[in-house]
């Protein structure tokens, strides 16, 4: 992987701020409090309104925990699952507080919604998505670090009687050209008692050594390579019994009834609980509970079951796109601009049900001690797992304590409404009247056949174009499951019957499109689906991205040329466009036997764009190299962002390529990492990243990258094949 500024912006702006939060100085609600031995700085969520004065006085949910020894812990307000973000928000804070990267540790904060809520999302919950995390945290984080280091300067100040202009901070340290230092612990007691500034100076980018460092690691990557880091599959209490559950075979299907003397019979197994979702089998260790799983004799009541599968859900999808839709969004009359076409083409774009299969497949570990209702997981909406945790219990919030956990992998999966692991392991505890501490954990197959996949959805694309090759009408018809209809969330996310995940990337699409229709058909069915990594610009970027490369070809345009005509009002991007055909060599002639695909689009406020080149082999290609061009604001952590970057390409290219979750007459037809293909390593192309400078609030990165691949490739393998692949994986795709 290589990683590069294309060029340094020609001069900082005077303030950094987001376009969603433009606070004046009386808005910030700082507070400062003593825990333990060390100072606290705490703010809640930009956008809460001031307090009275009095309330200043009164100690808030912290940021920052300093104690004597000169360590410093970050409470983070977004979970980490692998994407980095404990790292960005340290990164923030010891820019602005000064301190030693190598003292700087992080920890996962929950609690309080004012002080922990996600700012993009209005600040009324706290959650880890939409690669919102550094968005959310760009102002506040820094804010803190900045009023932790002017309290520290102030009591510094007074103990060694010199003006505080005259401290400086650096690496941990304070220092007074008088020879006078000391590590910033030593006055985390006194500044505690400091009067809180009325205002704090953030530093200028020219002064950053931190943010936008490409040198500058992360914290926690010696801990994992050395196997140190500690997830919830890892979590060992005394006295621990170990949970496996049966799910019922068809999404939608109801426990009947449940034989479990075989499974109690067998050594080890302690229990068998029905809870809401299934049959649990408790046991003193993983494989008892495994074993006992597997003597369970269950009937289920499958009267309302999905009973059908992949095939037969697409067909009906496809007789479903003939029809008239919901109107997403009209500019000009669609109808007649095909009307008065000279050439129309037409594509149906098929996509997949797609698993998360996150390493760590999922789990949670639920005791109760005497009132206090502990809950280890993956908490990565905090403040609804503590309520859905507390009401199943029956018990209130604030007697439940969260351990917020690192997890291996998320992609989405651990964002779940109706809490799904959490839930059900409070539930099969209390089912035991909380007599011990319980782990549930999924198997890999409990995974794979658990749903919230990514929905299976079909595009139906009309395009028009003149004699001239110039679109004269666009019709887009989007055909799938929602998200969000049918969830608490469809009242607040959900208009006029269009849930945007469905439409993201082809609604409100860049491009100068002409008479441009979008319509979209919400289907329903038992599958639980849900938000996968970049939700729905996995496949509206392909189905637009394809076309536009479709278009070019069939008027005999250049693909890039096309796009600049097509986003010349548009001018972010076009600069990445135009930095990725400069850094790719589009002008320039391929070797013999190389072939290669673009495509741009924005997600999550981030522009990524990517040329894939392509080599044909005996049975199909390989994707030898990717140039990709990103444009996500200020870059905080740029070796972060490459990081993500390549993640997105192997995670997305693994999904077009051959990942699929088939389901046969409502069942799920792969259980494991044999059926269900992600990317091999040797199958990883070399990934050249380039950031484009920029002074605008940070944008996301977690999820950027994956939507883009997929049409590169597929735009490749059309240069080097003429087949246009509509049908996913590609390995299916290209067989049709």
């Amino acid at each position: 992987m290589h990683f590069h500024r294309l060029s340094e912006p020609k001069a900082p702006q005077p303030t950094v701020e987001t376009a969603w939060f433009r606070p004046s100085r009386r808005q910030f609600l700082i507070g400062a409090a003593v825990t333990g031995a060390g100072l606290s700085i705490g703010m809640p969520a930009p956008g809460v309104k001031a307090q009275a004065a009095a309330a200043l006085s009164n100690p808030f949910p912290t940021y920052i925990r300093l104690t004597p020894d000169n360590k410093v812990t970050v409470l983070a307000a977004h979970m980490d699952m692998g994407q980095g973000i404990y790292n960005g928000i340290a990164t923030l804070v010891a820019e602005e507080l000064g301190a030693d990267w190598s003292l700087v540790t992080v920890e996962g904060a929950w609690g309080d919604i004012k002080a922990y809520g996600n700012v993009t999302w209005g600040g009324a919950m706290q959650g880890t998505g939409g690669s919102s995390g550094i968005a959310s945290s760009w102002v506040r984080y820094r804010q803190a670090g900045a009023v932790a280091r002017t309290l520290l300067v102030s009591a510094a100040a007074k103990a060694w009687g010199v003006p505080a202009a005259e401290i400086k901070v650096e690496n941990g340290q304070l220092s007074h050209a008088s020879g006078k230092k000391a590590p910033l612990g030593a006055f985390a007691d006194a500044a505690a008692k400091e009067a809180l500034p009325a205002s704090v100076e953030l530093k200028s980018p020219d002064r950053w050594t931190l943010i936008g460092n490409a040198a500058h690691r992360r914290y926690d990557s010696a801990i994992k390579a050395k196997g140190q880091q500690d997830y919830t599959i890892d979590v060992q209490l005394p006295g621990q019994l170990v949970g496996m559950i049966l799910h019922p075979p068809l999404f939608g299907a109801t426990l009947k009834s449940v034989d479990a003397t075989a499974a109690k019979a067998v050594p080890g197994v302690t229990d068998v609980v029905t809870i809401t979702r299934g049959v649990v089998v408790l046991a003193k260790d993983t494989w008892s509970a495994m074993k006992g799983r597997e003597a369970l004799v269950v009937t289920w009541d499958e009267s309302k079951a999905e009973k059908r599968g992949s095939a037969q859900i697409m067909a009906d999808y496809r007789a479903l796109a003939a029809k008239p839709g919901t109107l997403v969004e009209e500019r000009g009359s669609a109808a007649t601009g095909l009307a008065g076409a000279v050439k129309t083409l037409e594509a149906t774009y098929e996509f997949p049900y797609l698993a998360h299969a996150a390493l760590e497949p999922l789990n949670a570990v639920v005791r109760k001690d005497g009132e206090v209702l502990e809950v280890w997981g993956g908490h990565q909406m905090p403040d609804l797992y503590q309520g859905l945790a507390a009401k199943i219990a029956g018990t209130t919030p604030d007697k439940v304590r969260l351990h917020v956990m690192k997890t291996g992998g998320g992609f989405g999966r651990r964002a779940v409404i109706d809490g799904d692991i959490i839930a059900e392991a409070v539930e099969t505890a209390k089912a035991i009247n909380f007599r011990a501490p319980v782990k549930l954990q999924w198997t890999r197959e409990n995974d794979m056949a658990g749903g919230r996949y990514r929905p299976l959805m079909l595009h139906q694309v009309k395009v028009g174009l003149d004699a001239k090759g110039a679109i004269t009408g666009w019709q887009h018809h989007i055909v799938g499951q929602s998200i969000l209809i049918g969830t608490p969330l469809e009242a607040f996310a959900v208009k006029n019957g269009v849930d945007a995940t469905s439409v993201e990337g082809v609604a409100q699409s860049p491009y100068a499109l002409p008479n441009f229709r979008v319509e979209v058909t919400n289907t329903q069915s038992p599958v639980p689906v849900l938000w996968w990594r970049s939700v729905g610009h996995t496949h509206t970027a392909y189905a637009m991205e394809t076309m536009i490369d479709e278009i070019a070809r069939t008027a005999g345009q250049d693909p890039v040329a096309l796009r600049r005509q097509l986003l010349k009002d548009h001018p972010r991007p076009l600069a990445v466009l135009n930095a990725l055909a400069e850094k790719a060599g589009w002008d320039k002639p391929l070797p013999a036997g190389r072939f290669r695909g673009i495509a741009l689009h924005e997600s999550f406020g981030t522009m990524v764009g990517m040329v894939a080149e392509i080599t044909l082999q005996k049975q199909g290609f390989k994707v030898e190299n990717v140039v990709a061009v990103v444009d996500c604001g200020v870059a905080v952590n740029p070796d972060q962002i490459a990081a993500q970057i390549e993640g997105g390409v192997g995670f997305g290219l693994g999904a077009i390529l051959r990942e699929e979750l088939p389901l046969e007459a409502g069942r799920v037809a792969v259980l494991n990492f044999d059926g269900y293909l992600p990317l091999r390593i040797d199958e990883m192309p070399k990934v050249e990243v380039h950031i484009m400078p920029s002074t605008a609030a940070p944008t996301g990165i977690g999820e950027p990258g994956v939507p883009v691949i997929g049409p590169a490739v597929a735009n490749a393998v059309a240069a080097a094949t003429g087949k246009r692949v509509r049908v996913l994986p590609m390995e299916k795709g290209l067989a049709v």
